[in-house]
């Protein structure tokens, strides 16, 4: 699996998806500009020692990381609004969860660009703006590891 943060803007959150992807063994894409220093103590505090554990990329742009994917490559646009719930998708194993910055999310032109692979959390307060970031992920993250068996777990049995 694959999580991407899209111009992600507070580092704390950066480190708890990296200490996530980590935990996961998936992989991390860091898509500029960010709101802050990599070597930001915030940002390390919050991964604490896991940053050595993800494998992790840094893209300059949102083009350059297009670019890169495999041809087969599927992205899931994870924003309120989307047509339907994260758990209404089947999801493979090399997916990428595509996550938009703490204060505007993806960007509409993205989402309207892409309106089948757009996905949502369900909110149930209307006076709730949003989830955490790294909530967010970890909630999709763990829907799609459960749909594939949660395979590579250590100690399945305990």
């Amino acid at each position: 699996m694959h999580i991407v943060l899209l111009e992600p803007e507070i580092p704390p959150n950066t480190g708890n998806v990296a200490r996530l992807c980590a935990a996961t063994d998936t992989t991390l894409h860091l898509i500029e500009p960010l709101g802050f220093q990599l070597k930001d103590q915030q940002l390390r505090r919050a991964g604490m020692d896991y940053w050595k554990h993800v494998t992790w990329h840094r893209w300059p742009n949102w083009q350059s990381f297009r670019e890169q994917l495999p041809g087969q490559a599927r992205l899931w646009f994870v924003e309120q609004g989307g047509p339907r719930r994260y758990d209404q998708v089947r999801f493979a194993p090399e997916d990428y969860l595509v996550f938009g910055r703490e204060t505007a999310g993806l960007p509409p032109a993205l989402l309207e660009a892409n309106p089948a692979q757009w996905i949502r959390i369900p909110m149930f307060n209307a006076g709730a703006r949003s989830l955490n970031l790294s909530n967010c992920a970890a909630l999709v993250l763990y829907e799609a590891l459960r749909q594939q068996g949660f395979a590579g777990e250590l100690n399945p049995d305990g």
